[in-house]
């Protein structure tokens, strides 16, 4: 390497020195959400993802290529992407590794041109791009780059010193694009995160001595992984005793036909298949007697990474032991059926709504929403416990909503239909007006225009003092947050709640919905509901427990 190039042994370090600096500081980015609620989770949500695809990377070893290097970026972090700003952050590494993989050295001008797709990319993710975001200083960083490139600088680390110190001038901007970060008295939090994966980054290029160790321990699918999925396995008799999964990183063509001869090969050695194609990667899963037939024709298509096997048969007895009568009962092998037409899928906290969305007809609940963003590779997961040719998938949160629309763009063997619900009642109105005699497109449509036409509201607590909306909230206070902003503040839940709930209705409503959560006693819940029908006669109130953590009411009206 010379001072003006970088190649793919450099970059890799670059990349998991940027990596580990974003998670070192990933809770001080929590803290730098807009609202004081519990459940900032920008930086944790950064994270996640971009450890998923740094363990791909840490897996392939220093002797890796470009190409290689690239693949296991862009799959890994598009798999690990959770919540709005992991999904943005994934489709920058997605666009900038496209532009690079095909390289050996990469120059200033390459690295302008990567950045510059990187931005690109993003930006197309994103239905309605918002300045003063982590786009703003993507971009800042990358017009910083294009005008460097554009100079004829050739000293790299003037380039990268200059980039950085651009994309942190941006950042500082950030409130006076948005005013509620100005008001909030931070900068962006994804911003901030992405100047502190280049910050690293550029500590790794001047040689700063970093630990680059990458843990192996992956968190678990909150839906359980591919494997577990197969509760039909727990017989006393196990035909096929590895369950074997990997991740291919294409290095030849992988079309249509190629998949379906794969697939073919596959259940000719085994069960359970998965093989979800992506254009740089392939995603398996299969039950096997023989996992070396798999992996060597696996290695035709490309390099492999994620290997994993496990021995039911040693697992069997186990598992047995450890599953109550009911779920042995569960676990015992179902007769194959033919996939039905149309199934739900729902992202869901707290075990009173979850029966609701069960009680209502949905298959699957992914555990998770405001604490909890389930990623891509999460969601892929919970698809795969449906039996359905359409799938319609319910983020409940408008911070699940693009790994969910980034899930449905991976699939390839079931149609994916996002209804972009950004809250759990949203999502009880939209299974509530499907209709089975209708068409998939008719019922979308219907979705789509009904979940439009609730308003909601939810009760929390303030984590820190800060002012919003011209409401100055105190630590401790009790917050109103309406779909729009901060609707009520102050001591009293009872009053808080009230007044938000008086600011949501109008003369048009005539539903109050009451969902309680696991911090609420019945009897405050149903003297709530009392008072609520005192104020809005004209509206029917229908109380529920809903069992969701931090939120003590979630509150539609309709």
């Amino acid at each position: 390497m010379t001072s003006n190039t970088i190649d793919a042994k450099m970059l890799s370090k670059m990349f998991l020195a940027g990596a580990k600096n974003l998670e070192s500081k990933k809770e001080w980015i929590n803290e730098l959400n807009v609202f004081p609620v519990p459940d900032g989770d920008t930086g944790t949500n950064m994270t996640m993802t971009i450890m998923s695809a740094a363990r791909e990377v840490a897996a392939l070893g220093e002797d890796a290529g470009m190409a290689a290097l690239c693949k296991a970026v862009s799959s890994g972090s598009l798999r690990g992407a959770r919540g709005n700003s992991g999904v943005i952050l994934s489709q920058l590494l997605r666009g900038f590794t496209k532009s690079i993989s095909a390289k050996d050295q990469l120059r200033i001008p390459d690295l302008s041109e990567a950045f510059e797709k990187a931005v690109e990319t993003a930006y197309k993710a994103v239905m309605k791009p918002k300045e003063g975001t982590i786009l703003t200083v993507a971009r800042g960083g990358a017009e910083k780059a294009k005008e460097l490139a554009g100079s004829g600088m050739e000293d790299m680390e003037q380039f990268f010193a200059q980039v950085l110190e651009h994309s942190r001038y941006v950042l500082s901007q950030t409130p006076e694009l948005l005013p509620v970060l100005k008001q909030a008295g931070v900068v962006d939090s994804g911003g901030q995160g992405l100047v502190e994966v280049l910050s690293g980054a550029y500590d790794a290029f001047l040689g700063k001595e970093i630990d680059y160790t990458i843990s192996e321990n992956v968190q678990e699918s909150r839906s359980g992984s591919r494997s577990s999925g197969y509760q039909a396995q727990a017989q006393a008799e196990i035909k096929f005793g590895y369950c074997t999964e990997f991740i291919i990183m294409l290095s030849k063509t992988f079309n249509i036909k190629h998949e379906m001869d794969f697939k073919a090969y596959l259940e000719s050695i085994g069960d359970s298949i998965v093989c979800v194609a992506d254009e740089d990667v392939v995603k398996v899963h299969v039950h096997t007697n023989d996992p070396g037939l798999a992996i060597q024709k696996a290695l035709k298509y490309g390099q492999l990474s994620n290997l994993k096997i496990d021995n039911m048969r040693l697992e069997h007895q186990e598992k047995l032991f450890k599953m109550s009568e009911k779920e042995s009962a569960q676990a015992a092998a179902e007769p194959a059926e033919p996939p039905k037409p149309v199934g739900f899928l729902a992202v869901s906290a707290g075990e009173g709504v979850n029966e609701i969305f069960k009680s209502l007809g949905v298959d699957h609940i992914i555990e998770g929403g405001q604490t909890m963003n389930p990623s891509t590779a999460d969601i892929l997961d919970a698809v795969d416990q449906v039996n359905a040719e359409t799938i319609f998938i319910l983020p409940n949160n408008k911070n699940i909503i693009l790994a969910a629309n980034q899930a449905a763009e991976l699939m390839t063997d079931k149609n994916l239909l996002v209804i972009p619900t950004k809250t759990i009642p949203q999502g009880i109105t939209a299974v509530i007006n499907y209709v089975p005699e209708m068409s998939v497109e008719d019922n979308e449509v219907t979705m789509m225009q009904e979940i439009g036409n609730v308003k909601t509201g939810q009760v929390t607590y303030a984590v820190r003092d800060t002012v919003i909306d011209d409401k100055e909230i105190k630590q401790g206070d009790y917050m109103g947050i309406g779909d729009a902003g901060i609707l009520s503040v102050g001591q009293d839940m009872l009053q808080i709640t009230k007044d938000m709930v008086s600011a949501m209705v109008d003369a048009s409503s005539e539903l109050i919905s009451v969902y309680y959560g696991s911090d609420v006693q019945e009897e405050d819940a149903r003297r709530l509901q009392k008072e609520l029908e005192e104020a809005h006669g004209d509206c029917d109130i229908e109380l529920q427990y809903g069992g969701q953590p931090i939120y003590y009411y979630v509150i539609s009206v309709e």
